[in-house]
């Protein structure tokens, strides 16, 4: 709702903007007559010739404008277009030709005449070119109108669509998180089940997340660490005591956003290829703040497990995507694999 109220109030806004473009532009194509007069004498004779001209000049523009442009020139209907357009010109030129002829057109004083218009004094030339100046103006303001609303639909388009694939990638984040937990608590329902109780109570406030704050663009940095620490608790009622875990996160007094569920995928991977259940193993997580930038990175032992070949790194994959359509141009990450320890590091900019 809120976004088509704000798109329809910049429809709104432009709408307004051009109608007193367009007013603005003929009150000083009517009023040029008398700014530009040398002989007050003439006052009403001039007014009247040049006011007939720019007369003509807006029916053809705003019939065209109106009219011929939409229904004939942009419906490949050119010839009818420029057929009905040439009748329109000549029925002008001669209706202006007649109303020359007229006595306002020719003032007198006394019975003695001001000014006779002459043959030569209105050319053709003099009529006909600003109306025909007038329909290419009009052609290339509506071309330029068209142009201006089908970018704009472009980028409303390529915004679902990047909308829709941000959502994409978030939701594939959340099954992986439920599998992993959900088989933790399994885990501990006949050896603790005091402790399967309190890790069903701490999932349900981490199920509140998922459902509420990842639904939304940016959440608070303070709710993302958080989610993290719940996270890390369930999953180390798991692990055996060869585990040595430590983290490192920052108190935030700072109103710092980031995209949801966009630091998990760091420790879902740690404790699924660098825990080991009979070998040392080790976690280190560091999360730190520098001005608008996030400095986060995870170290860990590593232990691929073949049974998961085929499934490892699809939440680093899906993190990348993340940040290639939400922060483009604002990150950096890099990963590290050697002498079987793993680094992951991202610096983030979020403003």
């Amino acid at each position: 709702m809120t976004k088509k109220t704000t798109t329809k109030i910049q429809i709104d806004t432009k709408n307004i903007l051009a109608f007193f473009m367009h007013i603005s532009f003929w009150f000083i194509v009517f009023l040029w007559p008398l700014l530009s007069l040398e002989d007050i004498s003439q006052t009403q004779y001039i007014i009247n010739r040049n006011w007939l001209s720019t007369s003509s000049l807006f029916v053809v523009f705003y019939f065209n404008y109106f009219v011929l442009v939409d229904q004939y020139f942009f419906k490949n209907r050119k010839a009818r277009f420029y057929i009905v357009n040439l009748l329109l010109i000549i029925g002008i030129y001669f209706l202006i030709q007649y109303f020359l002829k007229l006595i306002v057109f020719n003032p007198s004083i006394d019975g003695v005449r001001l000014r006779e218009v002459k043959s030569g004094a209105y050319t053709s030339i003099q009529l006909l070119l600003p109306m025909i100046l007038g329909i290419g103006m009009c052609i290339g303001l509506k071309m330029n109108n068209n142009w201006t609303k089908n970018e704009l639909i472009l980028q409303q388009i390529k915004q679902t669509q990047l909308d829709a694939e941000i959502k994409y990638l978030k939701y594939q984040i959340q099954p992986h998180f439920l599998f992993n937990t959900l088989n933790n608590i399994y885990s501990l329902i006949d050896s603790s089940p005091n402790t399967a109780k309190t890790s069903i109570h701490s999932l349900s406030k981490m199920m509140r997340y998922l459902l509420h704050e990842s639904a939304k663009n940016h959440v608070p940095l303070a709710k993302e660490i958080d989610f993290l620490d719940r996270y890390i608790d369930l999953m180390q009622l798991r692990t055996s005591s060869n585990l040595t875990l430590t983290k490192n996160f920052p108190m935030i007094n700072q109103p710092i956003q980031v995209a949801p569920l966009l630091l998990i995928s760091f420790v879902e991977n740690a404790f699924k290829h660098g825990v080991d259940t009979v070998q040392p193993s080790f976690i280190k997580i560091n999360l730190g703040i520098r001005k608008d930038t996030i400095h986060y990175s995870i170290i860990n032992s590593s232990f691929p497990k073949t049974e998961y070949i085929t499934d490892s790194g699809i939440g680093l994959k899906n993190l990348k995507k993340r940040l290639e359509l939400t922060y483009p141009n604002r990150f950096e990450l890099t990963q590290e694999d050697s002498n079987n320890i793993y680094t992951a590091k991202l610096i983030l900019t979020v403003q």
